[in-house]
């Protein structure tokens, strides 16, 4: 069975040297795991307002007929036409992609953005978190290093 993981308090004055060079190697490969996905989050959401930029300036019937480049990948362009102004593609993640109509666009990407703002709300308190505890233990060797050296 799945058990949910809770912290562990570790008294750092009990700890050696190496013990406490290893819970701080320990720290910052989460904290950059951690910052690497806040920074991926963020550039997600990013994205998601990017589409919708798109959708509220780009999509009207004054532009039906009028050449446009459609994105097939971040580097891949072909030229296309507006043939609809009330409907639109959207990609829902994984390669799958369906039809909405503007409003529901709209409707989706900002749920999207924010989902994700809920989640790099969670992150960032994480993040601060293992920060702290970080510094905590990069006092407690500087302490070491003080009482013994």
């Amino acid at each position: 069975m799945a058990s949910k993981e809770k912290g562990q308090t570790v008294d750092l004055a009990a700890l050696s040297v190496q013990q406490l060079s290893q819970v701080k190697k320990q720290l910052d490969e989460e904290l950059e795991h951690l910052t690497n996905s806040f920074n991926k989050l963020r550039a997600a959401q990013n994205k998601f307002r990017e589409c919708l930029q798109s959708i509220k300036g780009g999509v009207s019937a004054s532009v039906i007929g009028k050449p446009i480049l459609v994105p097939l990948t971040t580097s891949l362009y072909v030229p296309g036409t507006i043939a609809d102004s009330e409907n639109v593609i959207v990609d829902v993640g994984t390669g799958y992609y369906i039809e909405k109509s503007t409003t529901d666009a709209l409707k989706f990407y900002n749920s999207k953005i924010d989902e994700l703002g809920a989640n790099l709300k969670d992150l960032e308190s994480i993040v601060q978190g293992k920060s702290n505890n970080l510094r905590i233990v990069e006092d407690g060797q500087l302490g070491f290093f003080h009482e013994y050296f």
